[in-house]
């Protein structure tokens, strides 16, 4: 593994990366990308040995995982979870993922994760009538579970099921969260982690995108948006990749002194066949954003966010603004069509930076190698999933609101 890689995942207090270094992790996935980014966030975060049963893994997001970690080891096993002799398969690891949406292999991991003592991990999407969203929950023995009803699939058996790319994200994001928590002792949630809004309509038109930031948030969005058809993006930033980047920076596994928005935007074009563009500059009160429908704010310093907040509110464009640490993050939507806050103003930045003694110079270095934050995949996933899931819902004629992660919470998610 590249030296320097796993840097600022290393930094967060009470972090055990050797719990991950060795941990061993079964997961169960079905006709969907959900296994998929399970998978790939995985090797971002450093866990080297996983046990796969599912129809496919999608091929684009292995060769990112791949990418990632070239040391991973990842059994896979293409088929259906649906018969006590697979169980053999998962010994000697010390976490299960369900990610199925059959209840014949929800019981049979339920089993097993009781007869075993292993604990097990249940993640799907959902749609029920005009209703979409997801379930997290993490079952140990011994451990109540009245919510056994809710997470047991209602189809027995491998079938047609509804499927969303983003959803998809954020709660392969989430998994991954708990089972960091798992292997290294941290509490788990105590409940059902879920989230659920109205049926989003097709998105049937290409809208002009600008991605101002193109690090851990700007490499999700693209994700989002691209698995989504939407691929009339341009990604700006200056910055070039460096090694600590590449924890979370997922795209980006390999080009080390390159531009990071040029490599994004070659990664997406080949990856997921579209056509995205990059301009190599930082964002400032020159940088034009009157060709664009909608702007994602995915940069990593207030000032900036402040820039974009006073931009789009005076010409009236859409603004996506995201923002995470290491285990928390928010989701802020300015729909200049309806009333409401700046990013800038419901978050209070004008006084933040006003406070700060060292005003502009804390950003003057050329990349945030000058700022050595602890930062992991999850919260970025989970955040950039959820700035893609806003959008959809402003293009399908839905108002989109605000959205609060929070790892060390039982809800995780608030709005």
């Amino acid at each position: 593994m590249l030296p320097g890689r796993l840097d600022r995942q290393l930094r967060v207090e009470g972090w055990d990366q050797r719990a991950l270094d060795h941990a061993g992790i079964g997961v169960v996935g079905d006709e969907d990308l959900l296994a998929s980014w399970y998978v790939m966030a995985a090797s971002a975060l450093g866990l080297n040995r996983l046990v796969v049963v599912s129809p496919r893994l999608d091929a684009q997001l292995f060769e990112v995982a791949r990418g990632l970690n070239p040391g991973i080891k990842v059994t896979s096993i293409e088929g259906f979870y649906t018969h006590p002799v697979l169980h053999d398969l998962f010994a000697g690891c010390d976490v299960i993922v369900d990610l199925s949406r059959y209840g014949l292999a929800n019981k049979l991991l339920l089993a097993k994760a009781f007869d075993d003592g292993v604990p097990l991990l249940r993640g799907f999407c959902l749609e029920r009538g005009h209703e979409q969203g997801f379930k997290v929950f993490t079952y140990m023995r011994g451990r109540d579970w009245q919510e056994l009803e809710e997470i047991v699939s209602a189809e027995n058996l491998p079938g047609d099921h509804p499927d969303d790319p983003v959803l998809d994200m954020i709660v392969s994001g989430i998994a991954l969260e708990e089972t960091k928590n798992i292997l290294m002792g941290h509490p788990v949630s105590e409940e059902v982690i879920g989230y659920r809004r109205s049926a989003t309509a097709t998105v049937t038109r290409d809208p002009a995108i600008c991605v101002v930031g193109a690090g851990a948030l700007g490499n999700f969005v693209g994700l989002g948006l691209g698995y989504c058809g939407l691929g009339n993006i341009t990604f700006m930033d200056h910055d070039v990749v460096e090694a600590s980047n590449l924890n979370r920076q997922v795209l980006l596994y390999d080009a080390i002194g390159r531009n990071k928005a040029e490599v994004l935007c070659e990664r997406l074009n080949r990856l997921l066949k579209i056509e995205t563009r990059p301009a190599v500059a930082s964002f400032g009160d020159e940088t034009d954003v009157s060709p664009y429908d909608v702007v994602f704010d995915c940069v990593d310093n207030f000032e900036t966010r402040v820039v974009l907040s006073e931009m789009c509110k005076d010409l009236r464009k859409v603004l996506i603004s995201g923002g995470t640490n290491e285990a928390a993050g928010q989701v802020v939507v300015y729909d200049p069509h309806r009333s409401g806050a700046t990013p800038a103003e419901l978050l209070g930045l004008y006084e933040i930076v006003e406070r700060r003694s060292l005003g502009a110079e804390r950003w003057a270095g050329p990349s945030c190698a000058y700022r050595p934050d602890p930062s992991v995949i999850m919260a970025n996933q989970i955040i950039g999933g959820f700035m893609v899931e806003g959008y959809r819902m402003l293009l399908g004629g839905q108002e989109s609101p605000n959205v609060f992660y929070d790892a060390a919470s039982d809800k995780k998610i608030s709005s």
